[in-house]
Protein backbone atom coordinates (compact mmCIF):
# COMPACT_ATOMS: atom_id res chain seq x y z
CA UNK A 1 0.00 0.00 0.00
CA UNK A 2 1.07 3.32 -1.19
CA UNK A 3 1.17 6.12 1.79
CA UNK A 4 1.47 9.78 0.74
CA UNK A 5 0.42 11.34 4.33
CA UNK A 6 1.88 14.73 3.50
CA UNK A 7 -1.12 14.95 0.83
CA UNK A 8 -3.77 17.31 2.11
CA UNK A 9 -6.80 19.66 0.78
CA UNK A 10 -4.53 22.15 0.73
CA UNK A 11 -2.18 20.45 -1.27
CA UNK A 12 -4.88 20.10 -3.94
CA UNK A 13 -5.52 23.64 -3.09
CA UNK A 14 -1.89 24.52 -4.12
CA UNK A 15 -2.21 22.50 -7.27
CA UNK A 16 -5.41 24.08 -8.32
CA UNK A 17 -3.37 27.30 -8.40
CA UNK A 18 -1.91 26.56 -12.00
CA UNK A 19 -5.15 26.13 -13.63
CA UNK A 20 -7.24 28.77 -15.30
CA UNK A 21 -10.48 30.37 -13.54
CA UNK A 22 -10.30 28.09 -9.91
CA UNK A 23 -11.96 29.70 -7.02
CA UNK A 24 -11.36 28.05 -3.49
CA UNK A 25 -15.18 27.88 -1.78
CA UNK A 26 -17.46 25.67 0.03
CA UNK A 27 -20.08 23.19 -0.66
CA UNK A 28 -22.40 22.27 1.56
CA UNK A 29 -20.01 23.71 4.27
CA UNK A 30 -16.99 21.95 2.94
CA UNK A 31 -13.85 23.54 1.46
CA UNK A 32 -14.32 23.04 -2.42
CA UNK A 33 -12.37 23.71 -5.55
CA UNK A 34 -14.93 25.45 -8.38
CA UNK A 35 -14.53 26.87 -11.98
CA UNK A 36 -16.96 29.52 -13.31
CA UNK A 37 -19.08 28.62 -9.83
CA UNK A 38 -19.37 24.76 -10.42
CA UNK A 39 -17.43 22.65 -7.99
CA UNK A 40 -15.26 19.85 -9.53
CA UNK A 41 -13.64 18.74 -6.30
CA UNK A 42 -14.20 19.49 -2.43
CA UNK A 43 -14.24 18.02 0.59
CA UNK A 44 -16.95 14.89 1.21
CA UNK A 45 -19.68 16.53 3.69
CA UNK A 46 -21.53 12.88 3.82
CA UNK A 47 -20.81 11.09 7.07
CA UNK A 48 -20.35 8.11 5.29
CA UNK A 49 -17.02 9.03 3.53
CA UNK A 50 -13.75 7.97 4.84
CA UNK A 51 -12.02 10.92 6.96
CA UNK A 52 -8.96 11.93 4.20
CA UNK A 53 -11.19 11.72 1.11
CA UNK A 54 -11.92 13.86 -1.43
CA UNK A 55 -14.66 13.98 -4.07
CA UNK A 56 -13.74 14.52 -7.75
CA UNK A 57 -16.79 15.18 -10.34
CA UNK A 58 -16.47 12.89 -13.17
CA UNK A 59 -18.12 11.01 -15.86
CA UNK A 60 -19.53 7.98 -14.33
CA UNK A 61 -17.57 5.68 -16.57
CA UNK A 62 -14.19 7.71 -15.98
CA UNK A 63 -15.48 6.95 -12.11
CA UNK A 64 -16.61 2.76 -12.54
CA UNK A 65 -12.85 2.43 -14.47
CA UNK A 66 -11.11 4.40 -11.51
CA UNK A 67 -12.84 2.34 -8.88
CA UNK A 68 -12.10 -1.21 -10.48
CA UNK A 69 -8.53 -0.06 -11.49
CA UNK A 70 -7.66 0.92 -7.99
CA UNK A 71 -9.71 0.21 -5.09
CA UNK A 72 -7.40 1.00 -2.72
CA UNK A 73 -7.30 4.72 -3.73
CA UNK A 74 -10.95 5.51 -5.38
CA UNK A 75 -13.95 4.08 -3.97
CA UNK A 76 -17.95 5.19 -3.81
CA UNK A 77 -20.26 5.04 -0.83
CA UNK A 78 -24.34 4.91 -1.29
CA UNK A 79 -24.76 8.33 -1.16
CA UNK A 80 -22.25 9.46 -4.17
CA UNK A 81 -23.95 6.40 -6.74
CA UNK A 82 -26.57 8.88 -7.99
CA UNK A 83 -23.82 11.70 -8.60
CA UNK A 84 -20.67 11.65 -11.44
CA UNK A 85 -18.19 11.66 -9.05
CA UNK A 86 -15.29 9.59 -7.51
CA UNK A 87 -14.39 9.43 -3.34
CA UNK A 88 -10.59 9.93 -3.26
CA UNK A 89 -7.91 8.58 -0.40
CA UNK A 90 -5.36 11.19 -0.35
CA UNK A 91 -2.91 8.40 1.41
CA UNK A 92 -3.50 6.49 -1.56
CA UNK A 93 -2.39 9.75 -4.18
CA UNK A 94 0.68 11.06 -5.51
CA UNK A 95 0.94 15.27 -6.36
CA UNK A 96 1.17 13.87 -10.10
CA UNK A 97 -1.84 11.99 -9.74
CA UNK A 98 -3.90 14.61 -7.76
CA UNK A 99 -2.67 17.33 -10.53
CA UNK A 100 -4.62 15.12 -12.89
CA UNK A 101 -7.80 14.59 -11.14
CA UNK A 102 -7.93 18.16 -11.00
CA UNK A 103 -7.60 18.98 -14.12
CA UNK A 104 -9.77 16.13 -15.35
CA UNK A 105 -12.52 16.87 -12.99
CA UNK A 106 -12.38 20.63 -14.35
CA UNK A 107 -12.87 19.85 -18.09
CA UNK A 108 -15.47 17.69 -16.62
CA UNK A 109 -17.35 20.32 -15.26
CA UNK A 110 -16.60 22.93 -17.81
CA UNK A 111 -17.82 20.58 -20.46
CA UNK A 112 -20.92 19.60 -18.87
CA UNK A 113 -24.43 20.99 -18.65
CA UNK A 114 -26.12 23.77 -16.11
CA UNK A 115 -27.52 20.13 -14.57
CA UNK A 116 -25.87 17.16 -14.89
CA UNK A 117 -28.93 14.26 -14.22
CA UNK A 118 -28.17 11.79 -11.59
CA UNK A 119 -29.02 7.96 -13.33
CA UNK A 120 -31.93 6.90 -13.01
CA UNK A 121 -35.61 8.43 -14.21
CA UNK A 122 -34.60 11.78 -15.53
CA UNK A 123 -31.57 10.18 -17.29
CA UNK A 124 -33.30 7.76 -19.14
CA UNK A 125 -35.92 9.54 -20.28
CA UNK A 126 -33.52 12.35 -21.98
CA UNK A 127 -35.41 15.21 -20.01
CA UNK A 128 -33.49 17.18 -17.80
CA UNK A 129 -35.82 18.27 -15.40
CA UNK A 130 -38.58 16.30 -13.57
CA UNK A 131 -41.92 17.35 -14.45
CA UNK A 132 -43.80 19.88 -12.85
CA UNK A 133 -46.28 18.26 -9.60
CA UNK A 134 -49.26 19.62 -9.23
CA UNK A 135 -50.88 20.40 -5.72
CA UNK A 136 -54.18 18.88 -4.81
Amino acid sequence: MRRHPTVTFDTLRQLARSLPDVEESTTYGAPALKVHGKMFACLPSHRSAEPDSVVFRLPFEARDGMIAENPDAFYLKDHYVGYPCVLARLSQLDTDALADLLAAARRFVLATDRVTPRRGARARSGSRHAPARRRR
